[in-house]
């Protein structure tokens, strides 16, 4: 009886361990998009049908620009949602923003388009005057409110956002723009995503709004995996929307989660 009841032993825990084996892993199917100052998540569209057309279920989120604490907190609104495992991809300010809403526990990863990417206790004001880029050092572009909201000059807002996109459509997106509170630049970030979790970086090789040089400081301080896309300008998601959502897409697929049985 004795060998009997061995088998039955052995068969019983082969079969316990099988259940708690992990099933095949697959990479995250979530994916949020989030976008920066002064423009709206429709800029992301192009890049959006890609991803989709992937099997992703994307995402983005619209930040109203009245705070930084707002913005975050509309992220984090949009990541409460999600069923499962994300990819969290920011551009511009909305690397910050990400940088802070990272930390969320949906969140498996972070993408930084032409973004910026500060430490805890950081902003990207005084990041951005350290290293100015080209609207750093032209007078007058940025406009502000009574109420200290900013624009960007519309005149001026082709050449420097987006010179690399058609006419029509830069003059558009710099007479749609979304006003920001002068307060989103210079908040200082109480946590910072890209120290615990793995990032990519995509620098914008034309950038005139941040200047590619602190995109490459980022994202090398975060150690994430860089990627140059040479001659795009800030608008680098719409002007270059295959290159973005290829970087995305490697991202994602490489982040393996186990699939629930």
């Amino acid at each position: 009886m004795k060998p009997l009841n061995a088998c039955l032993a052995f068969a019983a825990a082969l079969s316990l361990f099988s259940t708690v084996v992990p099933a095949r892993a697959e990479p995250p199917k979530n994916i949020v998009l989030v976008h920066g100052a002064w423009v709206d998540a429709s800029g992301w569209k192009p890049v959006y049908e890609i991803l989709i057309k992937e099997g992703f279920r994307v995402t983005m989120v619209q930040e109203p620009e009245t705070s930084f604490a707002d913005d975050v907190t509309a992220a984090k609104r949009v990541l409460d949602l999600q069923d499962g495992p994300t990819l969290l991809v920011g551009h511009s300010y909305g690397g910050s923003i990400i940088t802070e809403a990272g930390v969320h526990p949906n969140v498996v990863g972070l993408v930084y388009v032409a973004a910026h990417a500060p430490d805890v206790g950081e902003d990207e004001s005084a990041l951005g005057k350290k290293t100015p880029s080209v609207l750093g050092k032209t007078e007058g572009v940025i406009k502000v409110t009574p109420d200290k909201f900013t624009y960007l000059d519309p005149v001026q807002f082709p050449k420097l956002f987006a010179p690399d996109l058609p006419r029509e459509r830069a003059e558009f997106v710099a007479r749609s723009q979304v006003l920001a509170a002068t307060q989103v630049f210079s908040t200082p970030l109480t946590a910072a995503a890209w120290k615990t979790k793995p990032s990519w970086g995509v620098v914008a090789g034309s950038d005139q709004i941040i200047n590619p040089d602190l995109e490459r400081w980022y994202y090398e301080r975060a150690k994430s995996q860089i990627t140059v896309i040479p001659g795009a300008s800030h608008s680098v998601y719409e002007s270059h929307p295959k290159e973005v959502a290829a970087v995305i897409t490697r991202a994602a697929r490489s982040l393996q989660q186990p699939a629930t049985r």
